[in-house]
């Protein structure tokens, strides 16, 4: 018996690694945690995008997902080179030490 994945099968997990990445993004304090966490969050994007795409037999989703793909590795380069930036300055990579945009 061989057991096919259904559409709401593909949204469920992609729900649920979004709620994860969520859950990152507002629990930690860690830079570089809140980064992977957003990753996590476009990743399900994308699972939603390819399994409608699969679902309606269309390409716009697949085509969707590059375009994710395009901004997540533009944000990996930005991002990694403000933690990057952040730890010479500061010697930490928690975001509640960081007060260099406050007035």
């Amino acid at each position: 018996m061989e057991a096919v994945a259904s559409l709401n099968h593909y949204l469920i997990l992609s729900a649920v690694l979004f709620s994860i990445g969520v859950i990152g993004v507002v629990t930690r304090r860690n830079a570089i945690v809140i980064y992977m966490s957003i990753e996590v969050m476009l990743n399900a994007v994308n699972l939603t995008f390819i399994a409608f795409s699969n679902h309606l037999n269309d390409m716009g989703g697949q085509v969707f997902t590059f375009m994710v793909m395009a901004v997540a590795a533009a944000e990996a380069a930005v991002g990694l080179a403000i933690i990057i930036a952040l730890f010479r300055n500061k010697n930490t990579v928690d975001v509640d030490e960081v007060n260099l945009l406050k007035g």
